[in-house]
């Protein structure tokens, strides 16, 4: 069973970093570079939204948040980081991590950030 454990959210202030890391479990070493993983947040309306994805040397971001947060992956450790950098309140949400192989998919539970002065 494949399972997803995000952290290192928590309260910052505006202008402020976080770096976000996603584990994944239950997944062999040797597929985990096969899954796109992603970072994802509600938006208006309780869907989640696409912060930004890795998938087979590729990365996408949303355009709120391009050149402020960049995704990374290191297979040997099963595992996914987003770097926030100038954060704003408007980033404030639950930001979920996200693997999809094979038209499978799984979420973590997500990790709160809040930016707050």
């Amino acid at each position: 069973q494949v399972q997803l454990v995000e952290s290192g959210g928590g309260l910052v202030q505006p202008g402020g970093s976080l770096r976000l890391s996603c584990v994944a479990s239950g997944i062999s070493g040797m597929f985990f570079s096969s899954y796109s993983m992603g970072w994802f947040r509600k938006a208006p309306g309780n869907q989640r939204e696409l912060v930004a994805l890795t998938a087979m040397g590729i990365t996408n971001y949303a355009d709120s948040v391009k050149g402020r947060f960049t995704i990374s992956r290191d297979n040997s450790k099963n595992t996914v980081y987003l770097q926030m950098n100038f954060l704003k309140p408007e980033d404030t949400d639950v930001y979920y991590c996200k693997a999809v192989r094979s038209g499978v998919e799984y979420w973590g539970e997500g990790t709160l950030v809040t930016v707050s002065s």
